[in-house]
């Protein structure tokens, strides 16, 4: 599977990409490029790893030099937030909304 990158409703100011899939070798490359270049424009970037199901060692570097920039990564519990918690990686915990309220 490969890491689909959606754009979600922003502002000007801030940017929120939803992605979906693994976040493995060139796909890292790619999210970091798209990243970059939002920051550039100084827009807040908000990455959406929900739907994220697998990162590799790429991955978690890339993440790591992403939230150094500034990069805000949301997460829902589970094994990719533990695994980028456990390497030092800043995450948001999102709610899941499990339908019980």
């Amino acid at each position: 599977m490969t890491l689909r990158i959606t754009r979600e409703g922003g502002s000007r100011s801030r940017a929120t990409l939803k992605l979906e899939g693994k976040v493995v070798a060139e796909w890292a490359a790619l999210l970091e490029r798209v990243c970059s270049d939002l920051l550039q424009s100084r827009r807040r970037v908000v990455l959406d790893l929900a739907d994220v199901t697998f990162v590799d060692r790429t991955g978690i570097q890339t993440f790591d030099r992403l939230t150094r920039a500034g990069v805000e990564i949301h997460c829902r519990p589970g094994a990719v937030a533990s695994v980028l918690e456990g390497e030092g990686i800043p995450v948001t915990w999102d709610r899941v909304d499990d339908g019980l309220s």
